[in-house]
């Protein structure tokens, strides 16, 4: 099996990292945390000009077809720099639309995810009944035991630990789909969902150790730089270890989700609870080594450390995820601690 990514796919995502580190991305979290939706809306669609969003459309609609392991190295990306909106829900919708069939009566949807004009979100049974930003998506896709609904955003929603996530609880809608192929569709769309969000979690650690390795390297202490205690080393490298062990695991589970693999069902929680944990491991590094500058809210890093700990819980906490490996099934479970932490 080959884990190293061909030129292309690394011309890619080098190509993606430019266009993000060129865009002030902080600048557009903050933003959609005040109310302000253009700023992401105008960073989507430059990413679309990237083909990111039609890496899970279907071909009919501009798009390429799931591609899992190009998904994944396009979220790595992208959560390295932190990108808001549903990123995992807007993927993962575009496969539920087309794997039911209502790709046909919402195909409008599809074209316009591909030149990033519309936003994806959805709630599927596996994950809670909580679907992200509804306030900012077009569609607002909502999975009811066999039956697929297109729901309205209730209400002004509830709160969360990223300041550029709001958490809104579907119901209803009009019908998209009904009958057994829903079920199974869900299942799949939540596959891709894990996936994605397993590696926004990776990118999102990459990006937390980066910044506190920069951090340490500048702070002096006692007249030396603080990186060059002992202890500090020995954290930084204890979270590099978690960081470099999950991104395998990353990428295997994206190669069985591509090949239908029979592994895929215990290789995607796998590499969810390893990214998800290994990211939370490098925002509780990096909130201890920055001291309490860490958590201010005009820090840009805290804003990485807050999705760390979200990205955590999305789609599968990590005790849910060890039980899917167990049990060979992708079954992602909200947190006990309620939709805050989500």
């Amino acid at each position: 099996m080959r884990f190293l990514p061909s030129t292309e796919q690394r011309d890619f995502a080098a190509g993606l990292d430019a266009l993000l580190a060129a865009s002030d991305v902080p600048a557009a979290i903050r933003a959609r945390a005040g109310g302000d939706p253009a700023p992401v809306r105008a960073l989507w669609r430059r990413l679309a000009a990237s083909d990111v969003f039609a890496l899970g459309c279907p071909e009919r609609f501009g798009g390429t077809g799931l591609m899992p392991v190009e998904l994944a190295l396009a979220c790595v990306e992208l959560g390295r720099h932190a990108v808001p909106g549903p990123l995992a829900e807007t993927f993962a919708g575009s496969v539920l639309l087309d794997d039911t069939g209502a790709a046909d009566e919402s195909g409008r949807w599809l074209a316009q995810v591909v030149h990033g004009e519309a936003v994806l979100t959805l709630a599927l049974p596996v994950n809670g009944p909580y679907a992200p930003d509804a306030d900012l998506a077009d569609g607002l896709l909502h999975v009811d035991g066999e039956t697929l609904y297109a729901a309205e955003p209730p209400g002004q929603g509830l709160p969360s630990l990223d300041p550029a996530r709001r958490l809104f609880r579907p119901s209803g809608g009009t019908l998209l789909a009904a009958g057994p192929r829903v079920t199974e569709s869900a299942a799949h769309a939540a596959e891709v969902a894990v996936l994605c969000t397993a590696a926004l979690a990776l990118g999102t650690g990459r990006r937390l150790l980066a910044g506190t390795v920069e951090y340490v390297g500048s702070r002096v202490q006692f007249g030396i730089p603080i990186g060059g205690f002992q202890a500090v080393k020995h954290r930084l490298a204890d979270v590099l270890l978690q960081l470099e062990f999950a991104e395998p695991l990353l990428y295997a589970a994206a190669l069985g989700l591509r090949d239908r693999s029979p592994g895929a069902g215990r290789d995607l929680p796998a590499a969810k609870a390893a990214c998800g944990e290994a990211g939370y491991a490098a925002a509780r590094a990096a909130l201890q080594l920055h001291g309490a500058i860490g958590y201010t809210d005009e820090f840009d890093l805290s804003l990485w450390i807050r999705r760390a700990r979200v990205l955590r819980s999305a789609w599968g906490t990590p005790s849910a995820c060890r039980r899917a490996v167990l049990t060979g099934h992708v079954t992602a479970q909200k947190s006990t601690t309620g939709p805050l932490v989500r």
